[in-house]
């Protein structure tokens, strides 16, 4: 198995099994130098492995300097028989070396060589497999695999429980890895898992074990991938060697540092991953001294119990035994976890896959995430975050996590510009969520948060624009301006700018932003812009930002969609009259803020915001700007512009139904057309005179966003109805999926309501509703006065009663 001087001792990555067979067969060998299967950039920190704030899972992280979207990772758990190794020799003081080929190669252009661990070997390291695609080599067999069927064995994870990870302990530590350094030498002597890349990992290796020698150690113990034992044995010149490491391309200046990793990120067989199916099975084996599956099992019955599923001691027990037998039927040494979970599925969860799925996410995977030391290399922003993250109290955690912030707290207000920050660079360990609170505020936020290792890496990216956080993300802020193709980007971006808190970059953007919209006529991008410019005015009541040049900015934008919208709309396909459909709804709802009534508006961010929060000068300051008093009137007759288009001369010569109908929709909601009117247009649209398809999307425009329309007034539902069942056999196979697809966006209640009086006989028959008139009862709507009062959020005022009036 080995000279004299070194062990090997070959493990599969990952194996609790491995790890507790290198802790005992490193007990047994006492080696006075230790060599991993690792990038040897990682020697310089090797020794922080010794404190106790580096918990795993972690991983090295190495990337290039010049650029650190090239990184690979090497991730370690507890139960990684590396990890074992590492441990044990900065607990005895031992040297510890990674013998890997570098890292710095891997990141080099000219010929792709990763320094990852292979595939075969049961990691699957990101620089090599992005490099194996590249060089279009093809996927190499996993000599486990074929082992498993020389034995029988159809199931290469299973096989490997069997004969390692259940074995019981022997006298000699090193008989199982003499045992399976034969079965892999017996595999490499018919040529099979080979590739040119490990050929060049293993002369890198043995070049290391002959420098180790020449150090002076005379116990040596190399911890590596089982597939590379054979190589390692056989020792050749040291000039062959030199000649297979003489065409690595040159070296790539290269940073490499500890990183929190995860259990999930481990079960993962691609990009970061290293295609541990079960890593929270794995922890609990390797931790655990005695009875895994009843200690597992009594785990599952307690998540189970926590999620208010009925779980006994006596499940417990039954699927204990359950498991136990299944062991012995299907003739395996041990319960394995297909065994327990096949017990679980059929006792614990009743034969539910659902209540399975959950004991699979939070025990079979897990959610683990590892800690490193502040002593850890890092970049200054990521020391930065680090910083924030523990001022503001805001610790990562690798399971999602929901966050409800209120903006008039300082410390929430300084979280929501952290996540906004992290966002802009690119970093989305927040993502904006529903609340769980019903709000119509603006001082409530409400945010998912799940840490992902990758996160390092972005950060490291992120460096280039600044050492803090709040600096990086300005400086990117104002890059991505400057590179801006789409008005719509731009005013995004600004939005961006105010939720982030990045004052500093707000000024250089919005010059861009007028730049740009000045030069920009096409109504669509002003259209899409707009909506952005507007929310970011109603962040002002909490953020006490001052908006008045964003202010300016949106009325000139609103002015000038006002004059271009008609004509834009005009010979627009039916692709395109959807697009702006969309365009118009959002370009409405935003005049509508900004034409509001600036008291009104103040005194309504009043009432939301607490006393200790300044009066609200981004809304407020709206009061100045001259001209947005008439901008809902100019808005109105834009719209009322629009409906008038028809096609006469053909549908190049008009706007589509679908914009049409909407804009008599907005027009009939705002107050600005009454029921009768709407109700003539509906007539003339309907009339023989238009064409079916046009007439369909004007009502689909109508309808959209509400049909209890035809419910209140009777006359359109009869004006509809009559127009359908009179549209002739050879166009109604044109018209019907354009309705359905109407009526199928209304409330299933009122589709149904609407069926049911259709069905009831001709609509024109239907009298309308009308309530009778008689003498208001003062006192029973005086009581109503203060719910109504607190649903509309206004201060209730009951008119005093009049002495001696008859209640």
């Amino acid at each position: 198995m080995t000279s004299p001087e070194v062990a090997l001792l070959g493990i599969r990555h990952h194996g609790p099994g491995s790890a507790r067979a290198v802790a005992a067969a490193l007990a047994q060998w006492r080696p006075d130098a230790v060599l991993i299967e690792g990038p040897p950039e990682a020697d310089a920190i090797v020794h922080l492995a010794a404190e106790k704030d580096l918990v795993p899972p972690v991983a090295l992280l190495a990337h290039a300097v010049d650029d650190p979207a090239k990184a690979a990772f090497w991730p370690y758990a507890e139960f990684s028989p590396e990890w074992v190794a590492i441990r044990h020799a900065v607990d005895h003081d031992l040297p510890v070396r990674f013998i890997d080929l570098p890292a710095a190669y891997g990141f080099a252009p000219a010929e792709p060589v990763g320094p990852a661990v292979p595939a075969e070997d049961g990691e699957a390291g990101d620089a090599e497999e992005d490099d194996a695609e590249e060089a279009g080599a093809d996927p190499v067999a996993d000599p486990l695999a074929l082992l498993a069927e020389a034995a029988g064995h159809d199931d290469a994870e299973r096989w490997w429980e069997d004969v390692v990870e259940h074995r019981a302990p022997g006298t000699d530590a090193l008989a199982p890895f003499a045992a399976v350094a034969e079965a892999m030498g017996a595999l490499r002597a018919e040529g099979l898992g080979e590739s040119r890349r490990d050929l060049l990992r293993e002369a890198y290796m043995r070049q290391q074990i002959r420098a180790a020698r020449r150090a002076g150690h005379l116990r040596i113990a190399v911890v590596c991938g089982a597939f590379h034992v054979p190589a390692l044995e056989r020792m050749p010149t040291v000039a062959h060697d030199r000649a297979l490491l003489a065409g690595l391309p040159k070296k790539v200046r290269t940073d490499i540092t500890w990183v929190p990793w995860t259990h999930r990120r481990l079960s993962q067989a691609t990009g970061y991953g290293a295609g541990v199916q079960s890593p929270g099975w794995y922890h609990h084996l390797f931790t655990t001294d005695g009875d895994p599956v009843p200690r597992w099992l009594t785990r599952a019955a307690d998540l189970l119990r926590a999620e208010d599923h009925p779980v006994s001691s006596a499940h417990v027990i039954e699927a204990v035994r359950l498991a136990e037998t299944l062991a012995v039927l299907r003739g395996r040494p041990l319960a394995g976890l297909t065994e327990t979970l096949d017990a679980v599925r059929a006792v614990l969860c009743e034969g539910s896959d659902v209540a399975l799925e959950l004991v699979r996410d939070r025990l079979v995977v897990g959610d683990a995430l590892g800690e490193v030391p502040d002593a850890a290399p890092a970049v200054p922003l990521q020391r930065d975050l680090t910083r924030l993250q523990r001022s503001l109290r805001l610790k990562p955690e690798a399971a999602p996590k929901d966050v409800d912030l209120d903006l008039r707290k300082e410390n929430d207000a300084a979280r929501s510009r952290l996540l906004h920050r992290l966002r802009l660079l690119g970093v989305d360990w927040g993502v904006p969520a529903r609340s769980s609170v019903n709000s119509t505020g603006t001082f409530r936020e409400s945010w998912r948060l799940c840490w992902q290792p990758e996160f390092a890496v972005r950060i490291a990216e992120a460096a280039q624009w600044g050492t803090t956080v709040e600096e990086a993300a300005a400086n990117k802020a104002v890059g991505t301006a400057r590179a801006a193709e789409e008005l719509a980007e731009l005013t995004g971006l600004v939005e961006t700018c105010l939720l982030a808190g990045l004052s500093g970059a707000l000024p250089a953007v919005m010059r861009v932003l007028a730049d740009c919209a000045a030069l920009d006529t096409d109504v669509a991008h002003l259209a899409g812009a707009l909506p952005a410019l507007v929310r970011a005015l109603r962040y002002g009541d909490v953020r006490g930002t001052d908006h008045g040049a964003l202010a300016g900015a949106a009325s000139g934008l609103a002015e000038r969609i006002c004059v271009g919208l008609p004509p834009a709309c005009v010979g627009l396909d039916a692709e395109g009259a959807a697009t702006m459909r969309g365009r118009l709804d959002e370009v409405h709802g935003a005049i509508g803020l900004l034409a509001a009534d600036p008291g009104t508006a103040a005194d309504t961010a009043a009432a939301t915001a607490s006393d200790a929060v300044p009066e609200p000068d981004g809304l407020a300051g709206l009061a100045g700007l001259a001209g947005l008093a008439g901008l809902a009137d100019r808005w109105a007759a834009a719209l009322g512009s629009l409906a008038r288009r028809e096609p006469a001369g053909g549908p190049a010569t008009g706007a589509p139904g679908l914009l049409r109908g909407r804009a008599v929709r907005l027009l009939l909601d705002d107050g600005r057309l009454d029921s009768e009117e709407a109700g003539r247009r509906l007539r003339l649209v309907l009339s023989v005179a238009n064409a079916p398809a046009d007439a369909a999307g004007w009502v689909e425009g109508f309808l959209t966003g509400g049909g209890a329309l035809l419910l209140h007034d009777p006359r359109l539902l009869a004006l509809l109805d009559e127009w359908l069942t009179g549209v002739g056999d050879e166009v109604f196979t044109d018209v019907l999926p354009l309705l359905r697809r109407t009526f199928a966006a209304l409330e299933a209640g009122v589709r149904t309501t609407i069926g049911g009086r259709v069905a009831a006989g001709p609509l024109d028959e239907l009298p309308a509703v009308r309530a009778e008139a008689g003498e208001l009862d003062r006192a029973r709507a005086d009581a109503a006065v203060p719910v109504v009062a607190l649903l509309l959020g206004i201060r209730p005022t009951i008119p005093r009663q009049a002495a001696g009036r008859d209640t």
